[in-house]
């Protein structure tokens, strides 16, 4: 055996072992969690994941934690359970409509209040627009169009990100339809901004993140070093793992532009069961679904999608992002949080979160 092969293994090995190091595996939940396992890596297997992180807590307590693949595959850097940063897409909503939430119980929001008045350079449209309409998709702003979700151009503010969209007709009368859009939730930064005298990314870092020692979630900056932070990949048309196209997410912090860690949105989601950064009647604003004008409901809340599978009912949300894929989900009943990420555009976890979570829970 060569010199440089032997070199090769030897940090194969290393890695691998430090990696497994960090897994957490629950004695008491041990039939569940082979089976998980197993779930997981032939989801891996099948759709040719690079990395994947998830984790999953029961009464505070996280009972299973497992990486899986590599942050970096060139350099044979692999995930590593709970410190890995990933691309968490729009489960940045559910972080930004907390803050909201917050705002709310200060008075310094009310959500039934025109956006204007905390964002008052933003265009008045043909049809007044409340924050929790825009909260709840149902405001009628637009979604992506074009090339908008590979945009890689910098942008220095929140109000700078707003030029993209903000002289664009309504889509339809708020109320009387849904239709998921981002750049409602950078609207929303705007107006935490107008409502709290700070920028967005400090309110967030001061009133979730340090309180709830998230520290290993922030903002992705491209032109920032920032430790653990994985490669995004894609996979192309015959299944072959590429890079992703270069993207800029300063127009979207609010909306999908945070990196987190499993473990992270781990203290987040029990958060909300523990109800330590917002009261329970907030948490019930921000999670129960929205009707439109008329009677039906949309099945989302503000920033937080409705979850009723069979005996399961919570609250969570997923994200889709250039290189990240994540499914993130809140049991109150069952004081269960569980958290998947990954690093690759092509994901798609289908009912094996909704699977696992059931081995966890019989």
């Amino acid at each position: 055996m060569s010199f440089y092969l032997k070199c090769i293994l030897l940090v194969i090995f290393f890695f691998g072992k430090h990696s497994e190091s960090q897994n957490i595996r629950h004695p008491k939940y041990k039939a569940a969690i082979f089976e998980a396992h197993r779930i997981i890596d032939s989801l891996k297997q099948k759709q040719n994941i690079p990395g994947l992180d998830i984790a999953l807590s029961i009464n505070d307590t996280i009972v299973w934690s497992e990486a899986f693949g590599y942050a970096n595959i060139e350099h044979l850097v692999p995930v590593i359970t709970g410190k890995t940063r990933f691309r968490i897409a729009s489960v940045s909503k559910p972080l930004t409509t907390v803050a909201i939430g917050k705002l709310m119980e200060r008075g310094a929001l009310n959500p039934d209040t025109l956006i204007q008045t905390y964002v008052p350079y933003f265009p008045q449209k043909k049809y007044p627009i409340t924050v929790r309409q825009i909260a709840g998709h149902i405001a009628g702003i637009r979604s992506y169009k074009g090339n908008e979700f590979l945009l890689a151009k910098k942008y220095n503010s929140v109000k700078a990100g707003l030029e993209i969209f903000k002289n664009d007709s309504l889509q339809f009368k708020p109320s009387t339809a849904y239709l998921y859009s981002s750049y409602g939730f950078n609207l929303l930064s705007a107006a935490v901004e107008g409502a709290s005298g700070i920028s967005f990314l400090e309110f967030m870092e001061k009133e979730l993140f340090e309180p709830l020692q998230m520290q290993s979630t922030i903002a992705d900056k491209n032109e920032n070093i920032i430790p653990n932070r994985t490669t995004f990949y894609k996979t192309d048309d015959t299944g072959e793992l590429r890079h992703t196209p270069y993207v800029d997410n300063s127009y979207k912090w609010a909306s999908g532009g945070f990196l987190s860690t499993t473990h992270d949105l781990i203290k987040f989601g029990n958060a909300m069961i523990n109800e330590n950064l917002i009261s329970d009647k907030t948490i019930k604003q921000l999670t129960k679904s929205q009707k439109l004008s008329n009677g039906k409901k949309t099945g989302y809340g503000m920033g937080w999608g409705v979850i009723n599978k069979g005996k399961l009912n919570g609250f969570g949300h997923d994200g889709a992002a250039v290189g990240g894929i994540t499914r993130f989900a809140i049991f109150p009943k069952e004081k269960l949080v569980v958290i998947a990420v990954s690093n690759s555009s092509n994901v798609d976890y289908g009912n094996t979160i909704e699977s696992i979570v059931a081995l966890f829970i019989d």
